[in-house]
C-alpha cells in the first residue's frame, strides 16, 4: 500500500515569531472557471521548522503532512535562498 503524493511548495517566509513554526507566503496563478481570466492568488502557510533554521525573507520549499496543530499542515523540506 502506498502513500499518496505530497505537494511540494515554494514561498517566502514572512514570519518567524513562533517556536518551531514559520509562515510562508505562497504565490500561484489560479483560471477563473468562468471567465477564464488569470488570477493571482496568495495563501499563509504554517510550517513545521524544529531546528529554527530559516529566516524571515528566505525563500524556502515545504512539503504537506499531516495535521500537527491547529494551523499547521507543512514540513519544511529545504532552504532554497537564504536571505543576507
Amino acid at each position: 500500500m502506498s502513500r499518496s503524493i505530497r505537494k511540494i511548495l515554494r514561498g517566502k517566509v514572512i514570519s518567524a515569531k513562533m517556536k518551531k513554526t514559520r509562515v510562508v507566503l505562497w504565490e500561484g496563478l489560479k483560471r477563473h472557471p468562468f471567465y477564464s481570466k488569470v488570477m493571482r492568488t496568495r495563501k499563509k502557510l504554517y510550517v513545521d521548522d524544529p531546528q529554527e533554521s530559516s529566516k524571515v525573507g528566505d525563500m524556502v520549499e515545504v512539503m504537506e503532512t499531516r495535521p500537527m496543530s491547529k494551523l499547521k499542515r507543512w514540513r519544511l523540506l529545504k532552504i532554497l535562498q537564504e536571505m543576507k
